[in-house]
């Protein structure tokens, strides 16, 4: 897979840049405007209305209360604020040190540090959050070039350093925490499996509590399709490791498929389903693609409905 050699090619914080320069620069040629533009315009101020223009902005709740017309001046934001999440809980591990197949995690990597550069290639302001069963990293969203290298840092300190075993997901809780320290409206793209032991109804509230203060919310399900939850595991008995609790148990992948898909699918289309309740947008990010075939084509989409 050409992305593995990338990876393997590009370990420090330059070269993490350098790909994701490529990246946006060879598919966002000509396109001028940001992907996300228009998506955040807030109230400015008053002003008097004008004899013989458009009543559309007239504030009639002032009116009532002044008798005197005033219209509402609206002032688009150039600068947008936009919190990238990325679940570093071990699950995002996998598939666990194959040398055939990006993580989970490397595959969510290369995406924020890809976005990262075009949020500062449209000056507009980019923060990062890490999460297992705590908040590992927070930052708030700045546009300058100097932050902008310091989260190229934390991403290719993680690209190369993060192996760890047995930290477990407290989706719920991270993401909760996360949203009270996010106080200015935000496009917030969270990269994560949304595998957690906990109630899946707590994970939804905290994805629905995102969307406090008018935050918009694109999630990246990142998985492996083929393993998670088409189960294609050859027929002959597997040690099963599950790499946030270290337990394990071995069985035949064939007398457990149908159930496990079953139930797989069944969480995939709950998730789903709440997502579009909450209007936050849901990409299904399968890691046996390359991550620039999922990413691009979806901010060229996001380009062309504003």
């Amino acid at each position: 897979m050409k992305n593995i050699q990338e990876i393997n090619e590009f370990k420090d914080f330059g070269k993490l840049e350098l790909i994701a320069k490529q990246v946006v620069e060879g598919f966002i040629t000509g396109l001028h405007k940001s992907p996300f533009h228009g998506f955040s315009v807030e109230f400015a101020e008053h002003r008097i209305y004008n004899k013989g223009e458009s009543t559309k902005n007239i504030d009639w709740k002032l009116y009532a209360k002044t008798d005197k017309l005033f219209v509402k001046k609206y002032e688009e934001e150039t600068n947008l604020r936009s919190q990238i999440i990325i679940d570093v809980s071990s699950s995002m591990l996998f598939p666990y040190k194959d040398k055939h197949k990006q993580s989970k995690l490397t595959f969510s990597i290369y995406s924020a540090a890809a976005l990262i550069y075009l949020l500062r290639k449209q000056r507009d302001a980019a923060g990062l959050t890490f999460f297992s069963d705590k908040i590992n990293l927070h930052t708030e969203a700045k546009m300058s070039g100097m932050h902008s290298r310091y989260l190229f840092g934390e991403l290719s300190k993680l690209l190369s350093g993060f192996n760890e075993l047995n930290v477990s997901t407290e989706s719920a809780t991270a993401l909760h925490e996360t949203s009270d320290k996010i106080h200015k409206r935000s496009l917030i793209i969270i990269f994560s499996d949304m595998f957690s032991s906990e109630n899946p109804e707590n994970v939804f509230s905290a994805l629905r509590h995102l969307k406090h203060n008018k935050h918009e919310v694109i999630l990246f399900h990142v998985i492996d399709k083929n393993l998670e939850f088409n189960f294609e595991y050859s027929n002959r008995p597997v040690k099963f490791i599950d790499l946030e609790t270290g337990e394990n148990i071995k069985l035949n992948p064939n007398e457990i498929r149908e159930n496990f898909t079953k139930s797989a699918n069944t969480f995939l289309s709950e998730l789903k389903l709440k997502c579009a309740q909450y209007k936050i947008d849901f990409i299904s990010a399968d890691i046996n693609e390359d991550f620039k075939e999922i990413l691009i084509p979806y901010l060229i989409k996001r380009r062309k409905l504003n």
